[in-house]
């Protein structure tokens, strides 16, 4: 008999695109809502013209695995040192930079993307997902611990029979709650205003693809990063958003979550557009709902960045 609790994954980034780089226990991720979908693929019926009613068999195509879960928006414990989640970023199309003993930084990518495998143990059956690669969203809200929640897919590989292994769990400092005094300097078109949430969806395009005389691959084919904040509304002296929606003027997204060195996260998007404002209500506040998109520089893979210290 599985029990539903006693689930697990592993994950390492793969050094050579759908290689098994056979992550350990040492690999272990904590995650929260873990689902995965074992063997998500193409169905193809025979179509037989027979003198009777019923089915036809069907095949199975381009067969892949996808997995859903969500980590904690905390650092890993240590300034310099990435989180143990760092290699799901990559695999999401983000570069890693890594300052020694001060921060690690990820910023997307629109080439060489990274990818990883996963490894996800149900009470002793083991499905490895190999050449996986996804997207994720980022969400934040006062009183709430502010989570990732990833979406990845990856290359099918037949289940086994295998005992979980011991696990170390490491690089993954305990979170904080999203609230006053663990978040700070909250920006908003240079506008530092009553945050109560924010939301941010990277919007990686993924196709699984599977020719005859190429490699089993999952690419990220585009990106179209968006979100929303939710702060009590000012008035129109203080900041016109209706206004900056209609000038089609850009600005700054940010926000520091954390407070001591390898616990802090910095979410910058430097390059805002608005579009509708709407109002809404929170415990009789009046409250203003703004949709953006982060938008690319001219430099190019400069539309969000995670920093870490």
């Amino acid at each position: 008999m599985a029990l539903t609790r006693k689930r697990l994954i592993l994950v390492k980034k793969e050094s050579t695109y759908g290689t098994d780089s056979s992550p350990a226990g040492t690999d272990a991720l904590l995650v929260r809502n873990l689902d995965i979908t074992p063997i998500e693929a193409d169905l193809v019926s025979r179509d037989l013209i027979r003198p009777y009613l019923g089915n036809s068999p069907q095949l199975l195509a381009n067969s892949r695995v996808s997995i859903t879960f969500q980590v904690e928006l905390a650092g890993s414990g240590t300034a310099g040192t990435a989180p143990r989640f760092g290699s799901i970023l990559q695999a999401c199309g983000f570069s890693e930079t890594i300052v020694a003993s001060t921060s690690v930084t990820y910023a997307p990518v629109s080439a060489s993307f990274s990818s990883a495998t996963i490894y996800f143990n149900n009470d002793g059956v083991l499905h490895k997902a190999t050449g996986c690669r996804g997207t994720f969203t980022l969400n934040a809200a006062v009183g709430e611990i502010p989570t990732i929640d990833f979406t990845m897919v990856g290359v099918y590989n037949a289940p086994t029979d295998t005992a979980a292994p011991a696990v170390t769990y490491s690089n993954q400092a305990s979170p904080l709650v999203f609230k006053q005094g663990n978040t700070s300097g909250f920006q908003f078109f240079t506008y530092a205003g009553c945050l109560q949430s924010v939301t941010f969806d990277v919007a990686n395009s993924t196709v699984y693809r599977e020719l005859v005389g190429c490699t089993k691959e999952v690419l990220i084919t585009d990106r179209k990063p968006a979100g929303t904040v939710m702060i009590e509304a000012p008035t129109l002296a203080t900041k016109d958003y209706f206004n900056i929606a209609q000038t089609e003027t850009t600005g700054n997204l940010t926000f520091l979550h954390g407070t001591t060195a390898g616990n802090r996260v910095t979410f910058t998007a430097a390059q805002c557009d608005i579009s509708n404002p709407s109002y809404g209500d929170q415990d009789g506040v009046q409250m203003l709902n703004i949709p953006y998109l982060a938008v690319p520089t001219t430099a190019g893979n400069d539309e969000v960045s995670l920093a870490f210290t």
